[in-house]
């Protein structure tokens, strides 16, 4: 089985959640920032992650414009999760949101029906670092994702 995890960090953080889920998915993994990835390409794998960091509620307009290339018709047949990184729920959170559901929604506008829910890890700050034990949490998602395949 082929996976793509494509995500965007602006800090960090979400690469390196992105690439604990690559490590622990123990499959032909590609683990990419979304500057270096087309569209085509979805169409090759079996899985594809999408991960963003939080802003706003919303993911990134790097990863919006490239969830907005591409074509359904790509998607259909492929296994699909998302993530998020995010700071730890406030009230402006909880009122705002998360990129995670938002991505899963605008997936689910596409006819895509997420393998598994939403998953958010959590930063500490803006800029993180990464809240203690989320790169274990990212691991553990990960081998929930393989089992949900298998």
């Amino acid at each position: 089985m082929r996976a793509l995890i494509v995500f965007d960090s602006l800090h960090g953080n979400t690469a390196k959640i992105a690439q604990a889920i690559g490590d622990a998915l123990a499959r032909e993994v590609s683990v990419r920032h979304v500057d270096g990835v087309s569209a085509a390409e979805v169409g090759a794998v079996d899985l594809l992650i999408v991960g963003s960091p939080t802003h706003g509620g919303w993911f990134t307009e790097a990863i919006k414009g490239w969830l907005d290339q591409v074509p359904t018709t790509a998607l259909q047949g492929t296994r699909v999760a998302v993530f998020d990184t995010r700071t730890p729920p406030t009230r402006l959170s909880r009122l705002f949101g998360h990129a995670a559901p938002r991505m899963a929604n605008s997936l689910e506008k596409k006819g895509i029906t997420l393998l598994v829910p939403p998953a958010g890890f959590l930063v500490k700050g803006i800029k993180g670092p990464l809240d203690e034990g989320e790169l274990q949490r990212a691991a553990g998602w990960a081998q929930e994702i393989a089992a949900s395949i298998e």
